[in-house]
């Protein structure tokens, strides 16, 4: 059985819990290293607030080689983390295969109804290729922007349970992109995994979202979550790439645009494939008096004899307000 969750019904409450039309619905926190608040999606037009703890900075990092081939092997000291050209101490160091929470969020607009048994084909492929401990769950959107909860579970792993999630809706209406990847991340703060990922899969349009793309751009940056876009000609012939492009680059993913040499399963397979050999560090940063301005990442590795190496990861992020510790009281005092 399936649940959906509309927006304008959805209120979430703290860090880790869904309240559904009387259903609540309770995640793991995401602890010290990665805390989240997810409150109701504004009906105004602001932007839904994410507010990240910036305890500690998680950097999912590609390297590659100039051919394209992935880097695996290396270590800590290979690595190099600058915020704001300043070199910090890399406190985690990951190598291996972690977990990874996944939002597939789904055009369902009219424009994509060929497009559908195809998506679902591939978003079938992708749970079969991932970390069997990976999370997944699967928004999809056309006018309204619905989170699907395979079997009442807020993540699933099931190839084909997330198929159904896609194919189980009927393709109509217009394109709320925006309002969809809003909802994608406020729900990835339920997820067990210091790695968060979506993949949007949408020919990039958007006519129909109550939010602007500098709002969602601004949420994604704070959010530490990596965005994979794949980007589709609708059947009315259009595709609107530079949106895809810029959410994705921004976050440190990449946005692909398949063709005749490739398609939608074979890049779903190739995404799976890249979040399995990433590496993943992270850092404290420095607390300062600008909490909100944007703070630049660059993430520089020396590899001696491996040739022109090429690293990929955001490029920055937004930290939330860092709020003085209250006074505390004092002997006389009223």
């Amino acid at each position: 059985m399936t649940f959906i969750i509309r927006s304008p019904r959805l209120k979430r409450l703290g860090s880790s819990c869904l309240l559904i039309a009387g259903l609540l619905l309770c995640g793991p926190d995401a602890g010290s290293q990665n805390r989240a608040s997810s409150p109701a999606q504004s009906t105004t037009g602001a932007a839904p607030a994410i507010s990240v703890s910036t305890e500690l900075v998680v950097l999912p990092v590609r390297v590659t080689d100039s051919k394209g081939n992935v880097l695996l092997g290396l270590s800590r000291e290979n690595f190099q983390v600058y915020e704001d050209g300043r070199l910090q101490n890399i406190t985690m160091f990951q190598q291996r295969d972690a977990p990874v929470s996944v939002g597939l969020v789904v055009d369902h607009s009219r424009s994509m109804a060929s497009k559908l048994p195809e998506v679902a084909d591939a978003v079938s492929s992708f749970a079969r290729s991932s970390n069997p401990h990976d999370e997944m769950f699967v928004v999809d959107f056309n006018d309204d922007v619905t989170v699907e909860l395979m079997g009442g579970k807020a993540f699933t792993n099931d190839p084909q349970e997330l198929a159904l999630a896609v194919s189980s809706v009927r393709a109509r209406g217009q394109t709320a992109l925006y309002d969809a990847v809003a909802e994608g991340l406020l729900h990835l703060q339920l997820g067990r995994s210091d790695k968060k990922a979506l993949i949007v899969v949408s020919d990039g349009g958007d006519n129909a979202s109550r939010e602007k793309f500098s709002q969602i751009l601004a949420l994604a940056q704070q959010s530490q979550v990596l965005i994979y876009s794949i980007g589709l000609i609708g059947d009315d012939g259009e595709v609107a790439p530079g949106v895809l492009r810029r959410l994705s680059k921004v976050t440190g993913g990449i946005a692909y645009f398949p063709d005749r040499t490739n398609s939608v399963t074979s890049i779903s397979g190739q995404i799976a494939r890249d979040l399995r050999e990433q590496y993943t560090l992270g850092f404290a940063p420095e607390k300062t008096n600008q909490a909100h301005a944007f703070r630049k990442i660059e993430v520089k590795v020396a590899a001696p004899g491996r040739g022109k190496i090429l690293v990929q990861t955001r490029s920055g992020y937004y930290p939330a307000e860092e709020k003085p510790a209250p006074a505390q009281a004092t002997k006389g005092s009223q």
